[in-house]
């Protein structure tokens, strides 16, 4: 048996470990002022005027009417009038496309080149490419590929080989469609890169058992490959939804919400409320909604993916 000031020496810590742990704790205290500058940069920039657009919302203030006066809810009542409906509804739907079409490809570029190809860090870099071009540019881009007859790239190629040109940008279906094209050749690259960040921590010794056991490339994705991915699906579905949600820059751009606003969302609407109308209170009133939509989604978005990693 250990005598008694043994067993005291044993747990009491050391003089080192208590200096050393006094140290830690005076060195976090006294360095907390340090972040007071970027804390107060970011109440300034995020914090003041996002509770000065929700003080607009509740009130009349537009371009008649400069000295803003409280209505209550009246705004948040006039943002669902009109074009938000058929607005809101084509937000979903281009957030629900992007979202399967970035993630679809996203997923199949990084099992491709995640293997042994030819130039795999070359191609990595170009498609991750367009992810760092501002997307006005993006969206500029496509408008002239995709341009009217007799100007588009597009176009000019089948006027060449002596195929009737076509106004896609003209068609409000056509429209819409190349706008999703256009985010999801953006951004594909920044939802492959997570997915190559995820198959990085997949360890190659599972997959090689799994192949001992006879199970087939699919059947070893599936069943090893994909549970393991849960936190990189996660990431991607969430900031898809988000971004989804919020597009302004590729609409602006490539349609500007025509023809006949029928490429309009609620970004571009509430743009065009703002900036067209001077209607700055209902504006304000519209980005509240969308913002507490995009959180509200988010988070049921986020709950059900979690729950689904802890029972991969």
């Amino acid at each position: 048996m250990l005598s008694t000031r043994e067993v005291t020496d044993t747990e009491m810590p050391s003089p080192a470990k208590k200096v050393e742990r006094r140290r830690g704790r005076s060195v976090g205290r006294s360095l907390w002022w340090m972040a007071l500058p970027a804390f107060a940069v970011f109440i300034y920039v995020l914090i003041v005027p996002s509770a000065q657009g929700v003080g607009a919302a509740f009130t009349n203030w537009s371009f008649a009417v400069p000295d803003a006066e409280f209505i209550g809810f009246d705004n948040f009542i006039r943002a669902f009038e009109g074009d938000a409906g058929p607005a809101a509804l084509r937000t979903l739907f281009i957030a629900l496309i992007v979202v399967v079409g970035q993630n679809v490809l996203g997923l199949g570029l990084a099992l491709l080149l995640n293997g042994r190809v030819v130039g795999r860090n070359i191609l990595r870099t170009i498609i991750f490419a367009p992810m760092v071009v501002s997307a006005l540019v993006v969206g500029y881009l496509f408008k002239y590929i995709f341009g009217p007859p007799g100007y588009g790239g597009v176009n000019l190629v089948l006027d060449a080989i002596g195929i009737p040109q076509v106004d896609f940008l003209g068609n409000p279906t056509t429209a819409l469609w190349i706008i999703i094209i256009t985010v999801i050749w953006q951004f594909t690259g920044s939802t492959m890169v997570i997915y190559l960040a995820g198959l990085q921590g997949v360890p190659p010794e599972l997959d090689e058992a799994a192949a001992l056991d006879g199970a087939g490339y699919w059947q070893r994705f599936w069943f090893v490959t994909r549970p393991l991915l849960a936190p990189a699906v996660t990431i991607n579905l969430m900031l898809g939804l988000i971004g989804g949600l919020k597009l302004f820059d590729q609409i602006f751009s490539v349609t500007g919400g025509g023809p006949g606003g029928q490429t309009q969302t609620i970004s571009t609407l509430m743009y065009q409320i703002f900036s067209q109308y001077g209607e700055y209170g209902r504006a304000s009133a519209i980005a509240v909604v969308l913002a507490i939509a995009v959180g509200v989604l988010a988070f049921i978005q986020f709950s059900v993916l979690r729950r689904q990693e802890r029972n991969s």
